[in-house]
């Protein structure tokens, strides 16, 4: 019933940036709240940041804090992750979800594909 794309990821060098973007469709998307999480070979899906479905709300993990700033345009029914000051840790799959504002990844009910970050040395 709700379909989420992630496009932007590629690879970047350690203090570039990238902005990632989730496209979705389907079910009213401002009825939403969004996150954005990640999961690097062999670890456990990692919550990044969550916004409320009127955007007067964001969260974001201590890993990230300072560097990545979630955003959405809900009459582009769309939502970003403005990643700044990426290091090689930050490398990982990237994921958009749909569902309520939370700090865990696993109560998101709809998940796009994932998009590759590979930030280098």
């Amino acid at each position: 019933q709700v379909q989420l794309v992630e496009s932007g990821g590629g690879l970047v060098q350690a203090g570039g940036s990238l902005r990632l973007s989730c496209a979705t469709s389907g079910r009213t998307f401002s009825n939403y709240d969004m996150g954005w999480s990640r999961q690097a070979p062999g670890k456990e899906r990692e919550f990044v940041a969550t916004i409320s479905w009127s955007g007067d709300m964001t969260a974001s993990a201590d890993s990230v804090k300072g560097r990545f700033t979630i955003a959405r345009d809900n009459a582009k029914s769309a939502v970003y992750l403005q990643m700044n000051s990426l290091k090689p840790e930050d490398t990982a799959v990237y994921y958009c979800a749909a569902g309520s504002y939370s700090r865990t990844p696993r109560t998101y009910p709809y998940w796009g594909q994932g998009t590759q970050v590979t930030v280098s040395s």
